[in-house]
């Protein structure tokens, strides 16, 4: 059995150590081979260029395949990974080609894992948590109105004038940009072409009490299945989104102007020029804060409140962000491994002993990690 870690980018390194830093047969595959020799070369040798037919060639029944190259090459990763019998383990959404392939890898009793990163990843944990701990409650009724929302956002420790630091590819932040959103508030659908179109204030229960700019990120909806919502819960609210540093949107507002009807060409400039002008300084911290909210209401008052907060920063070991993203996947390999997650096609596990489980490692990633209860 072997592992085939495929890139070395912004936000891959620190799960791929700590793999490698448990005798764990792997390959590493990269596109600039001294890139991934200047990240991984004092733990192992065996690094190749990246080239699809080599790791076809290479790959054989039992291994692994992780994808954290671009998104566009997780679905051929997958395939190739279905064909030789190997697992598949990627941070990304789940594509409609992803999804397509949960039936044959059930039938070949192939494990393809993805949104076990950040956002999507340890939100998904954090949901899942919230909503076993409130069918558990006293208080849980199914006449309640609910209320759930999902914020995250990396940003700079130190606020610069552009209220945001690239710490992964910036035409992906941009493109983002483009993608209209779907949720639900005040129990009425609410459709957006751009995120900005919705934004919002938002009071996080952090120890020190900070508000940040938030909107709506691509489709909430189908989360709510995902997460257990019954489909004769009453949901009053259902967000997902993306959370930013109070000024965002006005030092945004240029952007904002352009990216929707620019080109992908146009649209690589403008993220290359923003790169060199929003780049993290070497050893400059970043910061990574993630709330994940679930309130219940009985006639207009709320009978249950609690939220997951997690907010961590850049400090010796690097990158919150790079922390944050590439150590859960690292966990979602092991789990693979152990056979702990069913075969097909899956998201961030919602058994809850890998649930606690990957909750409790997160306090070694972040510097402050707590559930909130407003009612107490």
């Amino acid at each position: 059995m072997t592992v085939h870690w495929c890139g070395t980018g912004l936000s891959t390194v620190p799960g791929l150590r700590r793999l490698l830093g448990r005798n764990i047969p792997m390959t590493v595959w990269n596109r600039t081979t001294a890139k991934a020799e200047a990240a991984v070369g004092d733990l192992t040798d065996d690094i190749r260029a990246f080239d699809l037919p080599a790791l076809s060639a290479a790959v054989e029944k039992g291994d692994v395949i992780v994808s954290m190259l671009p998104g566009d090459w997780h679905v051929p990763l997958a395939e190739l990974a279905l064909a030789k019998g190997a697992d598949f383990v990627s941070s990304s959404y789940i594509a409609p080609e992803m999804r397509a392939l949960d039936a044959a890898a059930k039938e070949a009793d192939l494990r393809f894992v993805n949104e076990v990163g950040l956002d999507p990843g340890l939100d998904h944990l954090m949901a899942h948590w919230l909503v076993a701990d409130y069918r558990a409650s006293s208080e849980f009724d199914t006449d309640n109105a609910l209320s759930f929302t999902s914020y995250c956002g990396g940003v700079p420790k130190v606020p610069n004038a552009f209220r945001y630091k690239f710490s992964w590819a910036p035409v992906g932040v941009l493109k983002a940009l483009r993608s209209p959103s779907r949720s639900i508030r005040h129990f009425t659908e609410l459709e957006v072409a751009h995120p900005w179109e919705a934004l919002t204030r938002y009071d996080a229960p952090l120890p020190r009490a900070e508000s940040f700019e938030v909107y709506p990120n691509r489709d909430s909806l189908p989360f709510m299945t995902d997460y257990g919502f019954a489909p004769d819960w009453k949901v009053k609210d259902f967000v997902r989104g993306t959370l930013r540093l109070n000024g965002w949107a006005d030092a945004w507002d240029d952007i904002f102007k352009v990216a929707p009807k620019a080109s992908d060409a146009e649209l690589q400039a403008i993220a290359d020029k923003l790169l060199q002008e929003n780049a993290y300084d070497d050893g400059e911290a970043d910061r990574v804060v993630l709330c994940v909210s679930l309130r219940a209401e009985k006639d207009g008052e709320a009978v249950y409140h609690k939220t997951y907060v997690m907010d961590a920063w850049g400090d010796a070991r690097g990158s919150a962000m790079a922390r944050l993203v590439s150590t859960p996947v690292s966990w979602a390999v092991e789990s693979v491994l152990a056979r702990e997650i069913p075969a097909g096609v899956s998201a961030a596990p919602s058994d809850l002993r890998l649930v606690n489980r990957w909750l409790d490692s997160v306090h070694g990633l972040a510097q402050h990690l707590m559930v909130v209860d407003h009612l107490t």
